[in-house]
Formats: structure tokens, C-alpha cells, sequence
């Protein structure tokens, strides 16, 4: 929902409650007392300004970043499974991941389900400084197949891709620049057929890659691509693989393709019976569900520290109202005196602490979003952040339940003065 839009409905449900006369000259009153204390008033509000500018941020942040990742999952496809090293332990204690995940297994489950499966892929994953000249810098590389290329549909602005052949030749010296890469070593200037140094070996560019964005939870605009079977050997001096992604055919069910998968591997493997697996095998669904946990916890450790700001504010808030009770004792005598009634002050000392909360909230969303613009500016599409319709009602229904609870003691306390007593108060 525009963010405009979810402004234009809270400015008609605030029309809505001031329709009232009694309610207009409850705010009127209100606005006059915290006018005739502005500083102190105005430290009030800052404090709830910070807290909701925070929560806003925070969230903004938290919910771009985890719509952006999921969006790019999404459209990756559903008939995928990804198997994956499992984590290495000794007596308990984790010392990394298995190096048990070999191109044999590729072949291995080509052979035992091949009909089940219409493409697989490897990838292993490292992070290099590429050069060009004197212009340095460091990049993820993918040491993969054809078949990734294939798999995501991820095709070349221009020049080729890896070819089949290149993927099975140990010798291969052949690159694909994803599409910033290209931009940050070559500017303007056509890569294709320039050499590029990776480590120090020099690699023959072949092609330069679609903007493209995210490919799961990978940047493929900042990324280089080689042979797996040449990378392998000559650079990462290994036979493990960091993931093989597969394909299914169409109308196979996942669940137990992934069984079969797993059943398998464990054979390959000479995994016995009670014995656990030295691999992860997950569909696309089971890594969305595990990703969405994972963020639940960043999401509490985050809305904590925020939340602990608007206690702070609230803190304030009450402080603030607790001494203008005081100062304004005979005040409320003369109301009481008067015809108040109990209920009138209580309502009175409350408007006052939501009118502080509001403002506060009102102009902390406003913070909180223009933070959260500063940030889409910083990390440069990396991912945006996204003010939701969620977000503006979390922030302002926390923002009035501060004030209500921040001021609740202080107009209960300001109701129960005895109107002859707080008459003689000086």
C-alpha cells in the first residue's frame, strides 16, 4: 500500500475522532497546557520521536531485505532441490561442513533416478579479488556448469555463456563477468575477449552476464563465473562441491524424489545404518520455512533494541506528566471546584500524554522513513527497504498504547487529588 495513501487514512480517522466538540475542546486544552511548558514538552515527544523513527527503521529494513530474498527464492522455481553439505562436528563440536559432496554424486543419482530429474547443477563458492590493470576488487566466484545458466534462466547481455564442453575440461581457462563486475573493471568498454586475472591466473573473458540481481541468496551482478571441473583443480585445489542444485522433472513429487536422493547419497557414501547423513537435502519450500526462522530471531534481537527506545520515551513521557500534576495541583482544584468531574481530569491528563506520544510518533515515522531511504541510497539496490502498511500501524498503535500506558498513573493520580486540599496547595 503507497505510503501516502496509509498517510491520507490516518489523517480521516484523526477528522473522525476530533468531530466531536467535547473532544475538539479536550485537544484544544491540551495543546494549550503542553504549549505553556514547550521545552519540556518538546523533550517528551523527542524521546518517542527516537524510539518510533527506530521501530520504523528497523522494520523497514528487516522487511525489505526478507521480501527481496524470498521474492528472488520464489522465481527461482518450485521443482528444485538443493543438496548441500551437512555440518562437520568432532565430539560434539562443530569444525565446519563435510567435504563428503563430489561431482561422482552428480553422476551417481544421473544414474540411479535420471528420469526422474531433468537438469542438475554444481557450485562452489568463493570470494577472489579480480583485476583488470590497476582496477582491483573482490567478487564472489561460482565455479559451476552449463546447466546452472539453463536451470535459472540467466542469460548473457553479451558474448556466450559456459559451454558443456568447457564445464568437463580441467584445462578450461574461461570466464562469464556478472553485469556490475564488468561495469566496475571495464566501465563502457566491451569485456568480451579481454583477459581478467583471478588470483593471479589469467582468465579469457567470454561473456558478460544480464542484470540480474539476486539468484537466491547470491548477488549474480557481483559475481564471476568458471568451469567447475578446471576451478576444482586449479584453484580451489579441492573435489568437494559447496552445493548441487537439481531440477525435477515434470509431474515428479518432490517429497520423494528427495527421499530417494537422500537414500542414494547415504549408498555413495557408505553411510550405515543408525549413522547420520553427511549431507542436506531440502526442496525449495524447506529452505523458505528455514529462512523465515532464521530472520524471526534477527527480527526480535532488532525490534528489542528498538523497543527498549520507546520504553526510554514512554519513561519520559510519564516523568513529564507526573511533574506537571504536581505543578498543576491547585489548577486541578479550581476544575474540580468548578463542576469537573473525576473522570474529566483523568480524560484530560491522558489526551495531553497522547497528544505528546502522537506528535512523537507521527514525526518518528517520518524519521524512520527517511533513514530507511538513506539506507536504499547507501546499499545501492542492493536490496530496498519497504515501508508497509504493517509497519505505519505497528508504529503508530505502539506509539498510542506508550502514551496511554505513560500516562495512565500520571491522570489517575492527578483524578484522586481532594479538590479542598489541592485548593490550598501552594
Amino acid at each position: 500500500m503507497d505510503f501516502y495513501f496509509q498517510i491520507a487514512i490516518a489523517a480521516v480517522l484523526v477528522g473522525l475522532f476530533l468531530a466531536s466538540p467535547f473532544r475538539r475542546r479536550l485537544v484544544a486544552t491540551a495543546i494549550r497546557s503542553l504549549d505553556a511548558h514547550f521545552l519540556r514538552s518538546l523533550l517528551a515527544t523527542l524521546g518517542v520521536l527516537i524510539g518510533v523513527g527506530s521501530v520504523v527503521a528497523c522494520m523497514s529494513i528487516i522487511e525489505g531485505a526478507t521480501n527481496s530474498i524470498l521474492r528472488n527464492l520464489k522465481t527461482m522455481g518450485s521443482d528444485l532441490i538443493f543438496v548441500s553439505p551437512a555440518t562437520a562436528r568432532i565430539e560434539g563440536r562443530r569444525v565446519g561442513t563435510a567435504q563428503t559432496l563430489k561431482l561422482e554424486d552428480m553422476r551417481t543419482i544421473q544414474r540411479e533416478l535420471g528420469e526422474k530429474i531433468r537438469t542438475m547443477a554444481p557450485l562452489a563458492l568463493d570470494s577472489v579479488p579480480v583485476k583488470y590493470f590497476q582496477k582491483s576488487d573482490e567478487y564472489t566466484l561460482i565455479a559451476t556448469s552449463a546447466e546452472y545458466f539453463e536451470m535459472n534462466e540467466f542469460e548473457p547481455y553479451s558474448g556466450r555463456r559456459i559451454t558443456h564442453a568447457e564445464s568437463e575440461d580441467d584445462m578450461s581457462r574461461v570466464v562469464c563477468l556478472g553485469w556490475k563486475v564488468a561495469e566496475d573493471l571495464f566501465g563502457g568498454m566491451d569485456a568480451v575477449g579481454r583477459t581478467v586475472k583471478i588470483r593471479n591466473a589469467a582468465y579469457r573473458v567470454i561473456g558478460v552476464m544480464e542484470k540480474r540481481g539476486n539468484i537466491g541468496f547470491i548477488n549474480v551482478d557481483e559475481t564471476v563465473f568458471v568451469p567447475i571441473r578446471a576451478a576444482l583443480k586449479r584453484h580451489f585445489n579441492r573435489d568437494w562441491l559447496n552445493l548441487i542444485m537439481i531440477k525435477a522433472a515434470p509431474g515428479v513429487d518432490l517429497d520423494e524424489l528427495r527421499k530417494q536422493i537422500a537414500g542414494v547419497l547415504r549408498q555413495a557414501h557408505r553411510i550405515r545404518v543408525g549413522q547420520e547423513d553427511d549431507f542436506e537435502v531440502d526442496t525449495l519450500e524447506e529452505v523458505i520455512r528455514e529462512f523465515n526462522q532464521a530472520t524471526m530471531i534477527f527480527k526480535v534481537v532488532f525490534y528489542s533494541i528498538a523497543g527498549i527506545s520507546l520504553i526510554v520515551g514512554g519513561i519520559g513521557i510519564m516523568n513529564i506528566m507526573l511533574v506537571s500534576v504536581t505543578e498543576r495541583t491547585r489548577e486541578i482544584g479550581v476544575r474540580m471546584a468548578v463542576g469537573a468531574r473525576r473522570s474529566d481530569v483523568l480524560i484530560q491528563f491522558l489526551v495531553e500524554a497522547l497528544i505528546i506520544s502522537l506528535l512523537g510518533g507521527g514525526f518518528g515515522l517520518l524519521l524512520g522513513v527517511m533513514f530507511a531511504d538513506l539506507i536504499d541510497k547507501v546499499l545501492q539496490g542492493m536490496f530496498t527497504t519497504e515501508i508497509t502498511f504493517e509497519v505505519v500501524v505497528t508504529a503508530l498503535l505502539t506509539t498510542t498504547i506508550v502514551g496511554v500506558v505513560s500516562g495512565l498513573y500520571p491522570a489517575y493520580k492527578a483524578s484522586r487529588l481532594d479538590p479542598v486540599e489541592a485548593l490550598r496547595y501552594e
